[in-house]
């Protein structure tokens, strides 16, 4: 529905979603408000999406998206797997600190049960891309494979979401993706069987 808009028009509901589901409690937040932030008619934006909820999972699939691209572009040519993984992790807090709006409506405004009941919830592009790599770790003995590869991203993405919302509440006064590198140490000894914390993989 979306490539039905004008570009123009999709760009102020686009900057619009951003600005008031970052910054309001979902609930009280309505197409009325979007409306009249984007210039944008009500009957326009009902007719494309139907509900608040699909208006803003469809910008979210789209911000989500354009991450998923950074972390397939990135990743090409890293060849050892706590590289990839780093790289993957750093990826997350660089695009959340770029885009806290992104941030504060995935991880704070969007009460978790709605967010799971939509389909884009589930980043399958993102997320298998991931779990393979987690697998591989597994398979060749290097990360934990006493349980399934998604409790391994669950660790991940757990960790990634509360480092986020700390950031936020302690003011933002260091940069988020400036400890990545500490953070994914963290992460990796959870992670890594005990042999590989052993021998420093």
């Amino acid at each position: 529905m979306q490539d039905e808009l004008n570009p123009e028009i999709r760009a102020r509901l686009e900057k619009a979603v951003l600005e008031v589901f970052s910054h309001s409690d979902f609930h009280k937040a309505s197409i009325r408000d979007i409306a009249e932030k984007a210039g944008v008619s009500f009957t326009t934006i009902y007719k494309h999406y139907g509900s608040k909820e699909r208006l803003v999972f469809a910008f979210v699939d789209v911000w989500m998206g354009k991450l998923t691209d950074r972390i397939v572009d990135h990743l090409q040519g890293i060849e050892d797997l706590k590289e990839k993984l780093r790289k993957v992790f750093w990826l997350q807090l660089d695009y959340y600190e770029r885009h806290e709006g992104l941030g504060r409506i995935v991880f704070m405004t969007l009460p978790m049960k709605t967010w799971m009941a939509d389909k884009n919830f589930e980043q399958r592009r993102m997320m298998n891309l991931m779990v393979d790599v987690l697998r591989q770790g597994q398979e060749e003995g290097i990360l934990n494979n006493k349980v399934r590869a998604g409790v391994l991203l669950d660790f991940i993405m757990g960790f990634v979401q509360r480092s986020f919302f700390m950031w936020i509440q302690r003011g933002k006064k260091e940069s988020l993706a400036g400890q990545a590198n500490e953070l994914f140490e963290m992460v990796w000894q959870g992670m890594a069987q005990p042999q590989s914390k052993i021998q420093g993989k």
